[in-house]
């Protein structure tokens, strides 16, 4: 029976009999913040497959209205900022990474200002666009940066493999 187990399984097991207490209690809450956003998620999909499926049967469904393509596409990229944000939690819950990375807090922020650019009233403030549009800039830079610095480093390990 053991050698019919996925590896996956294995390597888990293996990891779980080294860990300290503290390390096994963020494994834990890792994999219930995991579970709870999945739930989330689902919910989410279905309340967004049924806003659709009654803006398309019952409201003669138009795309090219303002407020509906708002309303279904920030939908749409709350669900992808969510499943962004569960992505992080499994790759801890793996031990792919000891905790969250920056990186990723950076791109689900850089996420969540596309989705409030989408969803921005047309009679926006210039001072309030000016700001996100900055706030998008700084976290493109900060991502771009962090980006160059892991490839650095990434480079630097594989020389000192050869």
């Amino acid at each position: 029976m053991n050698e019919k187990q996925p590896t996956l399984t294995k390597t888990f097991r293996a990891q779980w009999a080294v860990m300290t207490f503290y390390e096994r209690f963020e494994q834990v809450i890792a994999l219930v913040l995991s579970a709870v956003i999945a739930v989330i998620i689902v919910v989410s999909l279905l309340q967004l497959m049924s806003i659709v499926f009654t803006l398309l049967i019952l409201d003669a469904f138009n795309p090219l209205d303002h407020k509906v393509f708002q309303t279904v596409f920030a939908m749409i990229m709350t669900l992808l900022i969510a499943m962004e944000f569960k992505h992080s939690i499994v790759r801890v819950a793996l031990r792919r990474d000891s905790i969250i990375q920056v990186k990723t807090v950076i791109l689900i922020g850089l996420i969540a200002l596309a989705r409030k650019f989408v969803i921005l009233d047309p009679e926006a403030s210039p001072g309030k666009i000016a700001a996100l549009a900055d706030a998008t800039l700084a976290l493109g830079v900060t991502y771009w940066l962090l980006r160059e610095r892991d490839d650095r480093t990434a480079g630097e390990r594989s020389d000192d493999q050869s």
